[in-house]
């Protein structure tokens, strides 16, 4: 197979075609990254929620605010995205067809949590946060699951 690969390294006249399940094909999937940023997202919706405006029409104040404010929303909107890029990772990477036919729900699971980060990124809603980490979980089980393992949800907040 190395020797084929350096001819045709060699030989630009003769390419060698090369397979891959992914567009790395290290093997290595874990939803925990997807957990982490959803987590992020819904710590983020917390701390907007219990953001308080300032009472005075203090200029300082109001930087304050505004400024505390514009990252919250940066980092939730930033998480949101990177949860989505996980969990796509993981739908159109790591998923195949076979588990389809054992998780019928998967599909479903995958476009429900998909459109939530959306609307984690655009609204300012617990209950979406909330519900969001509660899909990540589903993926998190179905994932396990079809390794054979059944490795615990752990939040870390």
């Amino acid at each position: 197979m190395l020797s084929k690969f350096i001819n045709s390294f060699l030989d630009k006249k003769s390419p060698m075609t090369v397979h891959a399940h992914c567009d790395g094909p290290c093997g290595v999937y874990d939803p925990a990254s997807t957990r982490v940023a959803a987590e992020a997202v819904l710590s983020m919706t917390k701390k907007l929620i219990a953001l308080e405006a300032p009472s005075s029409t203090d200029s300082a104040e109001w930087a304050t605010y505004s400024n505390t404010f514009s990252r919250y929303v940066a980092v939730k909107e930033d998480q949101a995205k990177e949860t989505k890029k996980e969990i796509l990772i993981l739908w159109t990477d790591y998923f195949k067809p076979v588990h389809l036919e054992t998780y019928p729900d998967l599909h479903e699971t995958i476009w429900k949590a998909a459109k939530l980060c959306s609307a984690c990124k655009v609204n300012i809603d617990l209950a979406q946060a909330e519900e969001l980490m509660s899909y990540v979980e589903k993926i998190h089980n179905i994932f396990w699951a079809s390794k054979g393992r059944s490795d615990a949800f752990v939040k870390t907040s």
